[in-house]
């Protein structure tokens, strides 16, 4: 898989844990589910929020990495260019 596929993934699946994560709050803060469902209601809210964690906290970790990392070699790259433009060149005699 291309890196730019990779931070596509990543980026759709932090947006599903956002969103899991605005659901399980939702049904916790707004909603009366814990008290017409009882534990179950809980439990529910709870495994939206443990899910939206899990989606989205370990892809930010890697989607900074992926990016840091492809900042660095372009940064690289641009200071080989400048270093092969600004090479002194040698007088003929």
């Amino acid at each position: 898989m291309s890196e730019e596929k990779t931070i596509k993934v990543l980026k759709i699946c932090i947006l599903i844990g956002i969103c899991l994560l605005l659901l399980g709050h939702y049904l916790i803060s707004y909603t009366n589910i814990s008290q017409t469902m009882g534990v179950t209601g809980m439990v529910l809210s709870a495994a939206c929020i443990a899910l939206g964690l899990i989606f989205s906290l370990p892809t930010k970790m890697y989607l900074t990495f992926l990016l840091v990392t492809r900042e660095n070699r372009q940064a690289q790259c641009l200071q080989q260019a400048k270093s092969q433009n600004t090479k002194p060149e040698q007088k003929k005699s």
